[in-house]
């Protein structure tokens, strides 16, 4: 169990990251560069907390997320707390597809669920989450890392017919 740190997987090989407790660093699970084999892994049951820059010269739009994902899936269960950037990111400019986020607690982020609308993103189902505290909006569409939607939690989301987004709940 990682009690502080982060981690970043981008290979080809199928993976997890499940009942781990990472607080303190400037991002928390990142299972990103779909271009390059980062794919195809479940991200559960984790427990992130107070995510933002450490380093001198870091970029505050690359640190404060608490889960990044980008490609062939699942996030379920984890919760989030104190991720001023999103708490769960999901997809990057084109590369999303067949991502699934249910059933995660995310309190206190920038971003309840960041998720990409950008041309050529695929699908994702973003359903039965909990969001307490999303000070720029529960599930709000995003090209790269520019906000270009309202709340889709609220109202949208038929704009986006690759996005299932049903059953969240903001607090």
């Amino acid at each position: 169990m990682c009690t502080s740190g982060s981690f970043s997987v981008n290979t080809l090989v199928p993976r997890g990251q499940a009942n781990n407790v990472i607080a303190a660093a400037e991002n928390g699970i990142a299972i990103t560069n779909f271009d390059n084999g980062g794919r195809l892994a479940t991200v559960h049951g984790n427990l992130l907390r107070n995510f933002g820059p450490r380093r001198t010269g870091s970029a505050p739009e690359g640190a404060g997320i608490g889960i990044a994902v980008e490609a062939d899936t699942a996030v379920t269960g984890n919760v989030v707390e104190n991720a001023p950037n999103a708490g769960i990111r999901a997809g990057w400019g084109p590369y999303l597809r067949n991502v699934t986020v249910g059933s995660n607690v995310v309190r206190n982020a920038g971003y309840g669920i960041a998720v990409s609308v950008a041309s050529g993103a695929g699908n994702a189902v973003i359903t039965g989450n909990v969001i307490d505290t999303a000070k720029l909006g529960t599930v709000v569409g995003m090209e790269w890392t520019k906000a270009v939607t309202g709340d889709l939690a609220n109202q949208g989301a038929e704009h986006f017919p690759q996005l299932t987004i049903a059953s969240n709940r903001a607090l």
